[in-house]
């Protein structure tokens, strides 16, 4: 199986960049399975319906959430009705949060696909164990036998607590992928288990920015301490940042996991696929 995995969409610039790339990187790379972190969709806030609809005409079968899931008000109900949108996994326990942290999909092809959103804990909001609420799932759902891909992904702000994730999954899922910093990390690997794992996936934004800001208010607030306004997501091409995998059929764990970068102002990245290998 292939499959490609999409970092944080900031506001329209990254809903564009997506719409504008997405069709291709599906073609050429042959993805059986495209998921894409949506939490900074709407404005630099959270998802709305619109949104999330812009995303998924775009090629996203999957559409994960984070610290801002419920900033737009209208997700506490979208949630529930839109299945291919999913929320942290170790809300589930919390009062009343609505939705699926974790959701079995099947493509085209009928590959069975899980995916699971976790928050960190550490300088995060403070849910229950992400690490608990992950093994609970990998548990009931055994790599290659229930599902024939699982990714993973962890929105969270230590880049530690990405690394340590990573390990605990290691050899149970086919992808562990941190979200959340927005910017692509150099350390994509095959862990000893055999689990594809990158730190930090990247944003799909403009990086004339700061983590996909307008530049002004982060620099007023970092060198006055002074509030001047909302955050607003910089509004340049973006660059398209993820993770591209392909998986042993038998196992579901990776042979392959590289980085994708496309657009923008970042230096490119596509994996190349040799040709006639079957996926």
């Amino acid at each position: 199986m292939r499959f490609a995995f999409f970092g944080d969409i900031v506001g329209r610039s990254g809903r564009e960049g997506l719409a504008e790339h997405l069709p291709g990187l599906r073609r050429d790379l042959g993805l059986d399975f495209v998921v894409v972190n949506a939490e900074n969709a709407a404005a630099g806030y959270g998802v709305t319906e619109a949104t999330a609809r812009e995303l998924f005409n775009a090629g996203a079968d999957c559409l994960t959430l984070g610290n801002h899931s419920w900033d737009q008000k209208e997700a506490l109900t979208y949630i529930v009705r839109e299945t291919r949108l999913i929320r942290p996994l170790n809300y589930s326990v919390m009062a009343a949060a609505p939705g699926r942290g974790a959701q079995m999909f099947e493509t085209e092809r009928g590959l069975r696909v899980l995916v699971i959103n976790l928050l960190g804990r550490v300088h995060m909001d403070a849910l229950d164990d992400p690490f608990a609420a992950v093994d609970g799932a990998l548990n009931a759902c055994t790599l290659g036998e229930a599902a024939d891909a699982i990714i993973i992904d962890l929105h969270a702000e230590a880049t530690s607590e990405k690394m340590a994730m990573g390990h605990f999954c290691d050899g149970r899922a086919s992808l562990v992928v941190g979200t959340h910093t927005h910017v692509p990390t150099a350390d994509a690997q095959i862990l000893i288990g055999g689990t594809a794992y990158q730190t930090d996936a990247g944003a799909c934004a403009d990086y004339d920015s700061v983590i996909g800001n307008q530049k002004e208010e982060p620099l007023r607030r970092f060198t006055t301490r002074i509030s001047g306004g909302r955050y607003k997501p910089a509004e340049g091409p973006a660059t398209v940042c993820g993770v591209f995998v392909e998986t042993d059929p038998r196992t579901g764990l990776a042979l392959r996991v590289e980085p994708i970068r496309v657009g923008g102002r970042l230096a490119q990245s596509i994996p190349r696929l040799s040709v006639g290998v079957a996926a």
